[in-house]
């Protein structure tokens, strides 16, 4: 409490606000990975599944929840989900050396999960952040915070140039509960992707 008395007489009170929110964040992500787990453990798509997408023969890698962090996102109502993108030892490397186009074996993973809240992580920040940004601003942090919920999918854009020339040097694919979904899902990943032709294909900036 003596950290927020300094705090109080040094800071705005929109500074203080931004330190309480920073200190939530930190909160909620440790509390969230303790509860949460083993679901997260559990992504999208089981790596047991076997066989590959119809459309590009994508199989699911093994391994992939291993893998690097390249950014994560949340998307609004009414799709309400928060996502992490993952990539390979090659796509890595070409985020982080900002290679484009993006090399034969490049593959990018997409895991999505519902977004919920958590009480048990708000009670516990709850108490903190009264007393330093009052009851009313304590209450609108909290209804704005929110942690990964049960998982949907995972999709992977797989790079070969070759193999997949026709649809830029991606192959696409998306799995739920470990099964490969079928065609239809898959036949607009191209399309939703061309936007990005200038960077080969990929929305996702490297977040360092």
């Amino acid at each position: 409490m003596k950290i927020i008395e300094r705090l109080s007489h040094r800071m705005t009170f929109r500074t203080a606000t931004f330190a309480f929110v920073a200190m939530l964040a930190l909160a909620l992500s440790s509390t969230s990975t303790r509860k949460l787990g083993s679901t997260v453990s559990a992504a999208p798509g089981s790596e047991q599944a076997v066989g590959g997408t119809p459309l590009y023969g994508v199989t699911l890698p093994s391994g992939y929840r291993d893998w690097a962090l390249i950014s994560v996102a949340r998307v609004g109502g009414p799709v309400n989900d928060m996502r992490a993108k993952l990539g390979n030892d090659v796509a890595i490397k070409a985020f982080r050396d900002n290679t484009r186009p993006f090399p034969d074996g490049a593959i990018i993973a997409r895991l999505a999960w519902n977004q919920a809240t958590s009480e048990e992580n708000n009670n516990a920040v709850r108490g903190v952040l009264e007393k330093g940004v009052g009851p009313e601003t304590a209450q609108k942090i909290l209804a704005e915070s929110f942690i990964a919920g049960p998982p949907t999918n995972v999709q992977f854009m797989v790079k070969d140039s070759k193999r997949y020339a026709s649809t830029g040097g991606w192959g696409f694919a998306q799995f739920t509960n470990g099964k490969a979904d079928a065609d239809a899902v898959l036949k607009t990943c191209y399309s939703c992707h061309a936007p990005a032709k200038d960077r080969d294909f990929v929305f996702t900036s490297y977040s360092r």
